[in-house]
């Protein structure tokens, strides 16, 4: 189904990007948000309006969800530089939104978390964004939460790793996910935006242990199969020294991805794109 008026939220990230290119390639009308409007290619101009806000400006937004339908938002800190915790951006910023969509009658909001995310509250990147998940589950709008496995581009940390001719892993390595490409999680999102009330926890088409992951980013650098296994109490001793002594921006996003890493997380396969062929991409560049 064609929507006309859908307003995206964070789409010069990996996701949001991706998502840009879903809609607009199904000849959805949409508005994207984006603060730097130079970091955005698309020039597609019959289906798409720029608009310059800052999602953590609530004066900037004012009136923006006039006549929308659908908001997506993608808005997270990942690597922000900001003096910006994750209350105010995955939270505070993600209200803002909200609250204008309830002020403008729309119909449906979508929200972008991770996989697990409700099992993990302890942790700062989660705390966040569950309090937003559990505002937008009582704000009377029809809701979509989606809750991905790792972005193919999370997963870039392997190849880099790879490239010095040996991968550092924690505890056996046996521990398994899914990994999703960024294209095929905004086809999943785009397809589902008739659904209500609904959480979508979706992964990639492979499901792979961390030592399959690690042999694939070596294999696509032509170097040998060099894995070294660390024991974990030395994960859990970084995340314990990484609190201690580094500032939460620093420290949110190494705690998530050393925590998730500690166990299985395996979602519903979906999709065509390969790590295998990413990191064969990817490692041209290196």
């Amino acid at each position: 189904m064609k929507h006309t008026n859908i307003l995206l939220a964070g789409a010069t990230g990996y996701l949001g990007n991706n998502l840009l290119n879903e809609l607009l390639d199904n000849k959805n009308q949409v508005i994207a948000i984006v603060r730097n409007p130079d970091k955005l290619q698309n020039s597609n101009e019959d289906y798409l309006e720029i608009k310059q806000a800052e999602v953590t400006k609530p004066e900037t937004l004012r009136d923006i969800c006039k006549g929308i339908n659908t908001v997506i938002s993608t808005v997270g800190i990942t690597k922000q530089k900001d003096c910006l915790t994750y209350m105010d951006v995955d939270y505070r910023a993600n209200m803002n939104l909200l609250e204008e969509a309830k002020k403008s009658g729309v119909a449906h909001f979508v929200y972008v978390s991770a996989i697990n995310g409700d099992k993990h509250r302890d942790l700062k990147i989660f705390e966040a964004k569950e309090k937003f998940v559990a505002a937008l589950k009582s704000s009377g709008l029809n809701y979509t939460i989606v809750r991905p496995n790792g972005f193919f581009s999370d997963m870039g940390h392997f190849l880099h790793m790879a490239k010095s001719g040996r991968v550092f892993l924690f505890g056996s390595g046996h521990q398994k996910f899914n990994p999703i490409h960024g294209a095929d999680l905004a086809r999943a999102i785009v397809a589902t935006l008739d659904d209500d009330n609904k959480e979508l926890t979706i992964g990639g088409p492979d499901v792979l242990s961390l030592n399959d992951i690690a042999k694939l980013a070596l294999t696509a650098l032509n170097k040998p199969i060099k894995i070294v296994h660390l024991p974990d109490w030395s994960r859990k001793l970084t995340i314990r020294c990484l609190r201690s002594f580094t500032s939460v921006t620093t420290y949110g996003p190494i705690e998530f991805f050393l925590t998730l890493m500690a166990e299985d997380n395996i979602a519903s396969t979906y999709g065509q794109e390969h790590l295998k062929d990413f990191y064969i991409e990817e490692a041209k560049n290196l």
